[in-house]
């Protein structure tokens, strides 16, 4: 931990007494965690009391699966790469023991005061998850916080219109949660009979993505590999 983000964390400690659970320090970054509960006290102090006025970024965060490098192995994998077709999913008690719920909100805040930047860390473990809207501390977060609705299913308690941003409005699901499946819940198509565009199950066969071998190349290689070690052996002849 660098001075400046050392002074930066005795500071916040102080302030936010009682509000906070952890801090860290990543990138010369600090990072608070803290409970939903204790959210909109600690926006109040920190706008308030330190300058943190301006929410650059909030996204939600899916830790299932996370620390479970499965495709990362030269052996037989945990779950196998049947997973990309059957959603069996880690249950909660098999998460990494340092990550204490499933989902999280991430604020991103600045000072441009103080020239110094505090990220904010909300771990949410009910379903579905549930958070205070800090659109009355930063209105920034109005936008923010429907694009985390929509794409991770996290409510915002407060927010004046939380409908979804980036998907349909008769969109299923939530497409960045990791149990999402890849080919979707349902597709869109227009029905010439009905004279309207129509919800249907989707159509796409799930499939499991292997990587890709280019045949051609392989050979080359293969070949390249065999004259090489013709013309060692007749170096050393």
């Amino acid at each position: 931990m660098t001075d400046s983000t050392e002074t930066l964390t005795d500071l916040l400690s102080r302030e936010l007494d009682g509000l906070a659970d952890a801090y860290a320090e990543h990138c010369g970054q600090v990072t608070v965690t803290l409970g939903p509960d204790k959210l909109l006290a600690a926006g109040r102090v920190l706008v308030d009391k330190l300058g943190f006025r301006q929410l650059s970024d909030l996204a939600g965060i899916d830790y299932q699966t996370y620390g479970a490098a499965d495709w990362q192995t030269n052996t037989a994998s945990r779950s196998g790469f049947s997973r990309g077709v059957e959603r069996t999913m880690p249950q909660p008690d098999e998460r990494r023991g340092d990550i204490p719920a499933r989902f999280a909100v991430v604020y991103h805040l600045l000072s441009l005061e103080r020239n110094e930047r505090v990220r904010l860390r909300v771990p949410l473990d009910d379903e579905p998850p549930l958070v205070p809207s800090v659109i009355d501390i930063w209105p920034s977060a109005n936008w923010f916080e429907r694009e985390a609705f929509d794409l991770f299913g996290i409510l915002f308690e407060g927010h004046p219109d939380l409908r979804r941003l980036l998907t349909d409005y008769g969109f299923v699901g939530h497409p960045f949660r990791k149990d999402f499946p890849l080919e979707g819940h349902v597709e869109v198509r227009y029905d010439p009979d009905q004279g309207r565009v129509v919800y249907q199950p989707v159509s796409i066969e799930p499939r499991v993505l292997v990587p890709r071998v280019i045949r051609e190349e392989a050979e080359k290689f293969a070949a390249q590999a065999a004259d090489d070690g013709s013309s060692e052996e007749l170096g050393n002849a």
